[in-house]
C-alpha cells in the first residue's frame, strides 16, 4: 500500500524511529494538531457508540460495524 503525502515529516520520522508502522505513523502525522496536547476529549467510556464508530471509521478500523461499544473502545486503544 502506498503511503499518502505526509503533512508532518518530522513527526512521521520520529514515530517510525519509535517502531510505529508506516501506515500508523502517516495517519498520526497527517492528523491536524496531532502534536499538540489538549486533554479535553471525553474518555472513550463517556462517548456514544455512534461517536466511537465514527472515530473508528476515520482511522480505518475494519469490522467496526459489528463491534459493541466495548469492542470499539478496545480497537481504538489498540490501533
Amino acid at each position: 500500500m502506498d503511503i499518502p503525502s505526509i503533512k508532518n515529516d518530522e513527526q512521521y520520522e520520529a514515530l517510525r524511529d519509535k517502531g510505529y508502522s508506516k501506515q500508523k505513523a502517516a495517519r498520526i502525522a497527517n492528523t491536524p494538531d496531532s502534536g499538540k496536547k489538549g486533554g479535553k476529549a471525553k474518555p472513550y467510556e463517556k462517548r456514544t457508540k455512534a461517536n466511537l464508530y465514527e472515530q473508528a471509521k476515520e482511522i480505518g478500523i475494519k469490522g467496526r460495524s459489528k463491534m459493541t461499544k466495548s469492542e470499539l473502545i478496545y480497537a481504538l486503544r489498540n490501533n
